[in-house]
């Protein structure tokens, strides 16, 4: 084993979680893939800090990260999730009259793949590229209060992960989970002023086949001129009509 790169190393780890039903103790990943203890837990350690394994540390198990789940679902994301979901954001844009766009979860951020301008519409900071703190955004909200429990612990363990824009918003584990349990009694998320004051936005998350959140479509509003609340059974539709087209279910939202 000591001639096997660290780079198959790894790969043998990540196959190894991702063939699992749920998350394995550091015993289980050292007796399949091989590996002397030391070696297996700094592993594993790297692998944590890249976003690829989470550690859920009051099971003592690791399971796969958010950036495992978005190297597993880079095809879906980056090729058709793109080409599906241009079409429906730009209905969803016109129906609206607002700005739509459609962001996907990196680590504990949300990078924005598309944006639909409507006419008449200001610029937003939520262009194509740019990312932003998942906890502040209605799309991340949405994504986040999809995911399991521990996978947001394990994202958000302490006061430390929360970055603030404007010091509203989400500042605590504890804060998070009351945002993330009102969006899922409310069957979609919202933001006002979090990410840029006097802008509000309304979100809805979009699941795969495994029902892994992989998307959040939302609509943003200027408060001067609109309430997003009117906007979200379109920005749900949107959501459901993408899950549909992934091969997701909708009625696991």
């Amino acid at each position: 084993m000591s001639q096997v790169p660290a780079a198959t190393r790894t790969l043998r780890v990540l196959r190894f979680l991702a063939d699992r039903p749920e998350a394995a103790p550091l015993e289980h990943i050292m007796r399949a893939c091989e590996l002397p203890r030391s070696t297996a837990y700094h592993l594993l350690r790297a692998m944590v800090d890249e976003g690829f394994v989470v550690h859920l540390a009051d099971e003592a198990r690791y399971g796969l990260g958010p950036a495992a789940h978005e190297v597993g679902g880079g095809y879906a994301r980056q090729a058709p999730l793109a080409r599906i979901a241009r079409r429906p954001l730009a209905d969803l844009s016109d129906e609206s009259g607002q700005n739509a766009h459609l962001a996907v979860l990196h680590g504990r951020d949300v990078l924005y793949l598309i944006e639909e301008r409507a006419p008449g519409r200001p610029s937003l900071v939520t262009d194509v590229g740019v990312r932003l703190p998942a906890h502040l955004t209605a799309s991340g909200r949405a994504v986040l209060a999809a995911l399991p429990a521990p996978q947001v612990r394990a994202l958000y363990p302490d006061r430390q992960a929360f970055a603030l824009r404007h010091g509203t918003g989400p500042a605590s584990p504890s804060a998070l989970r009351a945002v993330l349990i009102e969006t899922r009694q409310r069957g979609h998320a919202t933001e006002d002023g979090d990410v840029t004051p006097g802008f509000s936005s309304v979100a809805a998350a979009v699941l795969d086949h495994t029902g892994h959140p992989v998307a959040g479509v939302a609509v943003t509003v200027e408060n001067r001129v609109a309430c997003p609340e009117p906007y979200a059974d379109a920005v749900c539709r949107t959501a459901v009509l993408l899950t549909r087209r992934l091969g997701g279910h909708p009625e696991t939202r």
